[in-house]
């Protein structure tokens, strides 16, 4: 039961995030991409320039600066590259981005978070 709520609430976090992305002016180009490395949350575009974003929720605001570790980074990163070539056809920039969300803030997006 308790992985059935956190699921809920990751998907209802991704839905937050993409519609705030969109709202910045990214396009919402796959949501959930799984891979064999791993799974990117969202994967969106902006002009000349794809992020792959990693999602992380937490019920209280101050849990936001322990949500995202390199570990996870390296995970999504890695997954990223084994499928860049489905979104960055024409030569795009990539980078990892990470949205951190809790209640009662604002998203709080941090771009380019992975630096190999």
């Amino acid at each position: 039961m308790k992985r059935q709520l956190a699921e809920a609430s990751g998907r209802r976090a991704e839905d937050e995030a993409a519609r705030w992305l969109e709202g910045q002016g990214w396009a919402i180009l796959d949501r959930r991409r799984k891979t064999k490395l791993g799974e990117i949350d969202l994967v969106a575009k902006r002009d000349r320039l794809i992020a792959f974003v990693e999602v992380k929720y937490r019920k209280k605001a101050a849990d936001l600066d322990l949500a995202i570790d390199e570990y996870r980074l390296r995970r999504v990163a890695a997954a990223a590259e084994s499928v860049a070539h489905d979104y960055a056809a024409a030569g795009e920039d990539m980078r990892v981005d990470v949205i951190l969300l809790a209640p009662g803030t604002p998203p709080r997006h941090i771009e380019n978070a992975w630096m190999p």
